[in-house]
């Protein structure tokens, strides 16, 4: 493993040497997060209780209370050049940590200094060869990468939201300026080699689900076509496979899989305040155990904001299904239910990456529906309050009640600006922040009737 790592680390400086070949120019910065997270009531929460992921398919258990802050640095360096035979080049590396004090309950997995990782590492190419294509090699951030976000959102989700990289190859063939083909392929190491800390870190799960030793690698690769049917009217076609390997989680071994996944996603634009978005995907595979896969998914939603003004309001409403398995929680089951590809992350809740009860941030065997109100205030200063019902697609049993209604989620957020940086003057010192809360009052799909609430503040500083 250690092997593949530095050969990797390798090629990447060796392209980097290539590239910067007629001139370079050289940057630094850094960046601090400080947030304290509150939660309570937690339906849902797999395993001991204590830790989201600790166990997958699993029945619900409400957690009990929970505060603890997060201190997350992070430094970055970047190299630029620009070729007059192939184009603009950069690399970027930047090395992460993150500990945390756990207020309630007590527990020493992330305390002080904890551990340096290698989360960006990679060579990215713009426009080369006379604007034909885009490169871009290493490791680095896939947060909503190409638009696609319940697809993409974090290749690391095991360890929060303290990195979200997946080791990544990508080329984008560009016909013209709204055709466009899109590459891809991706490897998620379970376990981290590249970092330096303390033992206790060296053991932790990096997709959330491969146990006290990490082995539950994933790796996928795929294409995106780009195009519009009209001005108004883009759309994308995308086809991709992802596999994990088989691993064993205590006495319990899980087979490796093999999914094919193709979708399609259409984005009306009907003026310039209102637009749309469908999205469908099916999903078809294999596993270790000779058993057939399957899961499908469908979004619609409907977007509105105002173009003109200093403080402009908005509003959307959507519509997410992902299919579940009435089979989920037997040792035979789950074979139907919708596998989140690399979407395990936070996009529609906080709550439901400690609560999914198939393990942290696996969305899957939902119906939800949700309606956002907000205003735009310019700048880091924006509010948005949001509400809907959760259904489950299929009464699995997990949920520890008889019914389907999930429950009632309910959030706001208020972003604020509290130092600005003057672009324009070469400024970049900033200071900014956020208040969240959620609330989910459960419904009979679960055992618990007792409303669940995740409070957050957070403060990040930028050099």
């Amino acid at each position: 493993m250690q092997m593949k790592y530095k050969t990797l680390a390798a090629a990447f400086l060796a392209c980097g040497s290539a590239a910067f070949a007629d001139g370079i120019s050289f940057n630094a910065g850094a960046d601090l997060r400080i947030r304290q997270e509150i939660m309570d009531h937690v339906p849902g929460l797999p395993g001991d209780g204590v830790h989201p992921g600790a166990g997958r398919l699993s029945a619900a258990k409400s957690s009990e209370y929970k505060n603890h802050m997060r201190f997350r640095p992070r430094v970055w360096g970047e190299l630029k050049g620009e070729s007059e035979s192939l184009g603009a080049w950069r690399l970027h590396a930047r090395l992460t940590d993150e500990f945390r004090w756990y207020v309630t309950p007590r527990t020493g997995d992330w305390t002080w200094p904890d551990e340096v990782v290698l989360d960006n590492l990679f060579v990215e190419g713009k426009d080369l060869f006379d604007g034909f294509l885009d490169l871009s090699v290493g490791r680095q951030d896939i947060y909503r990468l190409y638009g696609l976000d319940h697809v993409f959102v974090d290749g690391t989700p095991g360890d929060g939201s303290r990195t979200i990289y997946s080791d990544i190859v990508r080329v984008a063939l560009k016909f013209d300026e709204v055709r466009k083909l899109d590459l891809f392929a991706l490897y998620n190491f379970d376990d981290n080699v590249l970092r330096w800390g303390t033992e206790r870190g060296k053991h932790r799960s990096l997709s959330g689900l491969g146990g006290a030793e990490p082995d539950m690698d994933d790796w996928g690769f795929g294409a995106i076509w780009s195009d519009e049917i009209a001005p108004w009217l883009p759309y994308q076609l995308f086809a991709m496979q992802k596999n994990t390997l088989e691993y064993k989680r205590g006495e319990e071994q899980h087979p490796w899989t093999q999914r094919e996944m193709a979708g399609a996603k259409l984005m009306p634009r009907i003026d310039e305040e209102w637009s749309l978005q469908f999205e469908g995907m099916g999903q078809v595979g294999v596993n270790g155990e000779g058993a057939t896969l399957h899961g499908w998914s469908a979004y619609s939603g409907v977007y509105w904001k105002e173009s003109e003004g200093t403080i402009r309001p908005f509003a959307n409403a959507g519509y997410h299904f992902m299919s579940g398995d009435d089979d989920a929680g037997t040792e035979d089951g789950g074979h139907g239910a919708w596998d989140p590809m690399w979407s395990r992350g936070v996009n529609d809740s906080e709550i439901f990456l400690y609560g999914t009860h198939y393990g942290a941030a696996w969305w899957s065997n939902m119906h939800f529906a949700k309606v956002s109100v907000g205003l735009d205030l310019g700048g880091r200063h924006r509010v948005e309050a949001s509400s809907g019902p959760m259904f489950a697609a299929s009464q699995d049993g997990l949920g520890g009640g008889m019914g389907f209604f999930k429950g009632l989620l309910s959030q706001i957020r208020y972003d604020v600006p509290i130092w600005t940086a003057d672009k324009e003057k070469g400024e970049r010192f900033e200071i900014f922040g956020h208040l969240y809360a959620e609330v989910f009052n459960p419904g009979d799909y679960f055992a618990t009737s007792k409303p669940a609430y995740f409070l957050r503040w957070q403060v990040d500083f930028k050099f």
